[in-house]
């Protein structure tokens, strides 16, 4: 069932086209008290260079999904396409970026980028080119020779990103990766986020228990039904690109970041009984 809003959005041309079909994804968990649905029965269609956010009750296989997306997990039932490809375990037309930064403590800040880079055999000119490419779209170029410790943790976290896009993956899978962050460093990243997302033209599929966050990032807010997960709704978000920490005071936003926090909340109440 779809939101009240149609989506405007400068990608217009270049979102008809399927990236990611779920068709009928089960996910079951074999726990000592018996067996865990996780996600049952969930449909969902992302399109290209799209910017999706989903949002839920914890526990309600949000991190389940973007895992088989990813190829990290095994679904139980139903199927993950990308490109009509169906997913059997990792891509690198895949890219994933946690809230935990993963970066190397031993290694520098360019290091780390060009870590991905160095695995998919390109040679050290070419790493080095990409990685500063990378670190200076994210704000880091000053920053390359720096280890993870002297960093702050919104820097780690551009580091991240960077690190993700530089081996150009297709597809970004992030999971809750500003959730750690105050909230200055966070809608700092907001607006990075988005700026790269523009420029690069990614696909992207962003999990955030932060109904605000999702509704200045996405072009459509998918909200999960309490465990077993589902997709319950989806919002379209009619507010145009470029956004700003501005546009969050602009009352079309207030209007849908309040009707979303409402359905999100009564799956919350379900999750209590």
């Amino acid at each position: 069932m779809a939101g009240t809003a149609e989506v405007i959005t400068n990608h217009s041309q270049e979102t008809d086209q399927p990236k990611i079909e779920i068709t009928n994804l089960t996910k079951v968990y074999q726990g000592r008290n018996g067996d865990v649905v996780a996600l049952q029965n969930t449909n969902l269609t992302i399109y290209q260079n799209e910017f999706v956010c989903v949002v839920g009750p914890s526990g309600c296989g949000k991190t389940t999904l973007l895992n088989i997306i990813a190829g990290l997990e095994d679904a139980t039932a139903g199927s993950v396409t990308v490109d009509g490809q169906e997913v059997w375990g990792p891509g690198k037309e895949r890219g994933v970026v946690f809230q935990q930064y993963a970066l190397f403590p031993w290694k520098t800040v360019i290091k780390n980028v060009e870590f991905g880079l160095k695995l998919r055999g390109l040679n050290k000119k070419e790493r080095r080119e990409k990685a500063e490419k990378y670190l200076e779209l994210v704000g880091l170029k000053d920053f390359a020779n720096s280890y993870p410790k002297e960093l702050s943790g919104g820097m780690k976290q551009r580091v991240a990103i960077a690190r993700a896009y530089a081996v150009n993956p297709e597809v970004l899978l992030m999971d809750e990766p500003f959730g750690a962050l105050d909230a200055q460093s966070r809608s700092q990243l907001q607006e990075e986020l988005l700026h790269t997302w523009e420029k690069e033209k990614k696909t992207c599929f962003f999990i955030t228990h932060d109904v605000e966050e999702a509704v200045i990032l996405a072009q459509k807010v998918i909200i999960m039904s309490a465990r077993p997960g589902r997709i319950k709704e989806i919002i379209e978000v009619n507010i145009p690109y470029p956004r700003t920490q501005e546009t969050k005071l602009h009352e079309r936003f207030v209007q849908i970041k309040n009707e979303i926090w409402a359905k999100v909340y009564k799956e919350y109440l379900e999750v209590k009984k």
